[in-house]
Protein backbone atom coordinates (compact mmCIF):
# COMPACT_ATOMS: atom_id res chain seq x y z
CA UNK A 1 0.00 0.00 0.00
CA UNK A 2 2.80 2.40 -0.92
CA UNK A 3 0.81 4.44 -4.08
CA UNK A 4 -0.71 7.29 -4.34
CA UNK A 5 -3.65 8.76 -6.20
CA UNK A 6 -4.50 12.59 -7.15
CA UNK A 7 -8.12 13.50 -7.95
CA UNK A 8 -9.71 15.97 -9.89
CA UNK A 9 -13.36 16.07 -9.46
CA UNK A 10 -16.23 18.96 -10.01
CA UNK A 11 -18.64 17.49 -7.24
CA UNK A 12 -17.38 17.61 -3.59
CA UNK A 13 -19.40 14.77 -2.74
CA UNK A 14 -17.92 12.67 -4.95
CA UNK A 15 -14.42 13.89 -4.58
CA UNK A 16 -14.92 12.98 -0.80
CA UNK A 17 -17.03 9.67 -1.48
CA UNK A 18 -13.54 8.58 -3.53
CA UNK A 19 -10.88 9.86 -1.41
CA UNK A 20 -12.88 7.69 1.42
CA UNK A 21 -12.55 4.78 -0.84
CA UNK A 22 -9.40 5.37 -2.47
CA UNK A 23 -7.58 5.99 0.94
CA UNK A 24 -7.57 2.27 2.01
CA UNK A 25 -6.09 1.04 -1.05
CA UNK A 26 -3.43 3.96 -1.32
CA UNK A 27 -1.19 5.85 1.33
CA UNK A 28 -1.53 9.25 0.32
CA UNK A 29 -4.79 10.59 -1.96
CA UNK A 30 -4.62 13.92 -3.08
CA UNK A 31 -7.88 16.18 -3.80
CA UNK A 32 -7.15 19.42 -6.51
CA UNK A 33 -9.22 21.94 -7.49
CA UNK A 34 -7.80 22.76 -11.04
CA UNK A 35 -6.23 21.07 -14.22
CA UNK A 36 -3.20 23.41 -13.12
CA UNK A 37 -3.30 22.47 -9.44
CA UNK A 38 -3.29 18.38 -10.98
CA UNK A 39 -0.33 18.62 -13.16
CA UNK A 40 1.59 20.45 -10.75
CA UNK A 41 1.15 17.29 -8.18
CA UNK A 42 1.80 15.16 -10.90
CA UNK A 43 5.18 16.84 -11.66
CA UNK A 44 6.14 16.89 -7.99
CA UNK A 45 4.42 13.76 -6.19
CA UNK A 46 4.38 11.07 -9.20
CA UNK A 47 1.12 9.79 -8.16
CA UNK A 48 0.53 6.17 -9.44
CA UNK A 49 -2.41 7.11 -10.84
CA UNK A 50 -4.75 9.82 -11.55
CA UNK A 51 -8.60 10.10 -11.81
CA UNK A 52 -9.84 13.14 -13.94
CA UNK A 53 -13.45 14.81 -14.09
CA UNK A 54 -14.09 15.10 -17.78
CA UNK A 55 -16.69 17.77 -16.85
CA UNK A 56 -14.49 20.04 -15.26
CA UNK A 57 -11.43 18.56 -17.92
CA UNK A 58 -11.04 18.50 -21.51
CA UNK A 59 -9.65 15.14 -23.71
CA UNK A 60 -7.45 17.69 -24.66
CA UNK A 61 -5.87 17.16 -20.92
CA UNK A 62 -6.13 13.25 -20.88
CA UNK A 63 -3.88 13.41 -24.32
CA UNK A 64 -1.17 16.16 -22.50
CA UNK A 65 -0.71 14.13 -19.67
CA UNK A 66 -0.50 10.83 -22.13
CA UNK A 67 1.82 12.59 -23.93
CA UNK A 68 4.35 14.39 -20.77
CA UNK A 69 3.22 10.83 -18.58
CA UNK A 70 3.13 7.97 -20.83
CA UNK A 71 2.82 5.04 -18.33
CA UNK A 72 0.79 7.31 -15.83
CA UNK A 73 -3.01 5.31 -15.95
CA UNK A 74 -5.48 7.84 -16.04
CA UNK A 75 -8.92 6.97 -14.87
CA UNK A 76 -11.56 9.19 -16.23
CA UNK A 77 -14.98 10.18 -14.57
CA UNK A 78 -18.03 11.37 -15.83
CA UNK A 79 -21.92 12.14 -14.67
CA UNK A 80 -23.02 10.39 -17.69
CA UNK A 81 -20.25 8.76 -19.95
CA UNK A 82 -22.15 6.72 -22.99
CA UNK A 83 -20.10 4.13 -25.53
CA UNK A 84 -18.98 7.50 -28.09
CA UNK A 85 -17.55 9.54 -25.46
CA UNK A 86 -15.46 6.38 -23.67
CA UNK A 87 -13.79 5.71 -27.09
CA UNK A 88 -13.31 9.36 -27.21
CA UNK A 89 -11.65 9.47 -23.93
CA UNK A 90 -9.95 5.99 -24.66
CA UNK A 91 -8.38 7.23 -27.91
CA UNK A 92 -6.97 10.72 -26.14
CA UNK A 93 -5.32 8.01 -23.48
CA UNK A 94 -7.46 7.34 -20.95
CA UNK A 95 -6.72 3.63 -19.01
CA UNK A 96 -10.61 3.46 -18.61
CA UNK A 97 -14.06 5.46 -18.20
CA UNK A 98 -16.12 5.39 -15.23
CA UNK A 99 -19.63 6.84 -14.18
CA UNK A 100 -18.52 9.31 -11.96
CA UNK A 101 -21.09 8.03 -9.01
CA UNK A 102 -19.66 4.28 -9.16
CA UNK A 103 -17.30 5.11 -6.69
CA UNK A 104 -16.38 1.19 -6.32
CA UNK A 105 -16.22 0.84 -10.25
CA UNK A 106 -13.88 3.84 -10.29
CA UNK A 107 -11.54 2.34 -7.35
CA UNK A 108 -11.25 -1.14 -9.59
CA UNK A 109 -10.31 0.50 -12.33
CA UNK A 110 -7.64 2.54 -10.30
CA UNK A 111 -6.36 -0.39 -8.77
CA UNK A 112 -5.56 -2.63 -11.94
CA UNK A 113 -4.27 0.85 -13.76
CA UNK A 114 -1.86 0.67 -11.08
CA UNK A 115 -1.37 -3.05 -11.68
CA UNK A 116 -1.13 -2.79 -15.73
CA UNK A 117 1.86 -0.25 -15.32
CA UNK A 118 3.88 -2.19 -12.82
CA UNK A 119 3.58 -5.41 -15.04
CA UNK A 120 5.01 -3.27 -18.30
CA UNK A 121 7.49 -1.72 -16.31
CA UNK A 122 8.62 -4.61 -15.33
Amino acid sequence: MGFSVVILESDAKVAQSLAGKLSSHFHAVHLTRSGDELRKHVVTNHPEVVILDLEYSRLTDVQSLRQDFPTLPIVCTHRIPDEHFWVEAMDAGASDVCRADDVQNVVTSALRGVAMAQSAAA
